[in-house]
């Protein structure tokens, strides 16, 4: 089983090979959860992702012989990368199989640190099972992204960076895949601090290694905006750890971690993909759980897609009230667009969207229905907003 001095003896190996990353506090987010929060910066790391760590630790004990032939990976994202990067790094052939359908982007990121890859199959399932048939084909060393103890030791030097840096950490809290994250950093903290709590977080929507511990049967769904924890089934190494070391195991919802997603990036000005962002997202679903504790967070990784995040942004201005849809009702005569626009502009909004309905309305023939899409300061400015049309003679109703 996984132990210390694996960790330490993985944290000698990568001393000038990955980053120390800063861990440090942050007063906003600590004032907002109640909690005083520390964040591990791993979005940093020059893939933008903790998972090169255990990459590197993996790459670098190979045999004179395995390195002559190379190594092989399925993944879709931040492992495939790690992966990559240190082969190419350390003078090795790499192969890395990913879905059809892994998007465009990191697929090229990949194949810029001199991979080979190679699309195979619907699922990472089906890819899995390619690689490991091509690593039986062409003699090439299989680099498994969680199931794999020196990959979870390579990980667990993210703990050993963190209570030197914050010694007095009550808990950390910390996203679960296949668990590879949380067993090495699960050994490292509990052999040096064995009174630190230690919460494991995991999507709702992939609930695999809950179920696993807890004996639950929550329903497996099909997609997450957190896909670097989306894991069927959890690695049967980092479940026996997990099991003997964690203390909880918590689910979030989808908006908890979109929430955490855009808190980030306004308060912290720090890009995190959503699985980086599932331990704040954790603090903002359950914050009772943590009041008045010193809470650690690492921020695993900022590998997300541009059109998603954009989404989130978008979703969040609508749920702070930023970004508004109201409808306006008024008699259809010329210059009433021209009074509408006016009295929002009045109010201090401004029109992002502009719909002028005249057939597809229950409304009286002589009558029109304007939907807008309006950019406000937030939920109160939205209701002056709609005082105003309303005091200007017009019906108006938030949609």
């Amino acid at each position: 089983m996984l132990q210390l001095q694996d960790i330490q003896a993985a944290a000698t190996r990568l001393q000038g090979q990955v980053l120390d990353t800063p861990c440090v506090e942050s007063k906003t987010l600590s004032q907002i959860v109640g909690a005083q929060v520390f964040l591990k910066f791993e979005n940093l790391q020059f893939t933008a992702s903790f998972k090169e760590r255990g990459a590197c630790n993996k790459l670098a004990q190979l045999s004179d012989e395995e390195r002559a032939r190379g190594v092989i990976a399925m993944s879709a994202g931040n492992h495939a990368q790690g992966v990559a990067y240190h082969a190419q790094r350390l003078g090795m052939k790499a192969v890395i199989v990913m879905p059809r359908f892994t998007p465009g982007v990191k697929v090229e990121r990949t194949r810029g640190f001199g991979a080979e890859v190679l699309l195979h199959g619907d699922t990472l399932e089906e890819s899995r099972a390619h690689a490991y048939q091509l690593a039986d084909e062409r003699g090439l060393t299989f680099v498994h992204p969680y199931d794999d103890e020196q990959i979870a030791a390579g990980q667990g030097t993210v703990a050993l960076e963190m209570l030197a840096e914050q010694p007095d950490l009550d808990t950390l809290v910390i996203a679960i895949g296949g668990g590879g994250l949380l067993a090495g950093i699960a050994t490292a903290a509990k052999a040096l601090q064995p009174s630190i709590e230690l919460i494991g977080v995991q999507t709702a929507r992939f609930p695999s290694m809950v179920n696993a511990i807890k004996g639950t049967h929550h329903e497996q769904g099909t997609s997450t905006i957190a896909e670097g924890i989306a894991v069927s089934s959890p690695g049967k190494i980092t479940q026996e750890i997990i099991a003997q070391l964690v203390d909880d195991l918590v689910l979030v919802q989808e908006g908890d971690i979109e929430q955490a997603v855009l808190m980030l990036l306004e308060i912290e000005k720090t890009l995190v993909e959503g699985a980086g962002a599932a331990g704040l997202a954790a603090l903002v679903r359950y914050p009772e759980r943590f009041r008045g504790k010193k809470v650690g967070l690492v921020l695993s990784g900022g590998n997300i897609d541009p059109l998603l995040l954009a989404a989130i942004i978008e979703r969040g201005m609508v749920r702070s009230g930023r970004l508004a849809r109201v409808k306006v009702s008024a008699r259809d005569v010329p210059g009433v667009l021209a009074q509408i626009t006016a009295t929002v502009a009045a109010a201090g909004a401004n029109i992002d969207e502009v719909h002028h309905q005249r057939a597809f309305t229950l409304l009286a023939a002589q009558n029109v229905e304007i939907e807008l899409v309006l950019q406000t300061r937030g939920k109160e400015h939205v209701q002056q907003v709609i005082a105003q049309l309303r005091a200007a003679g017009m019906e108006a109703d938030l949609m």
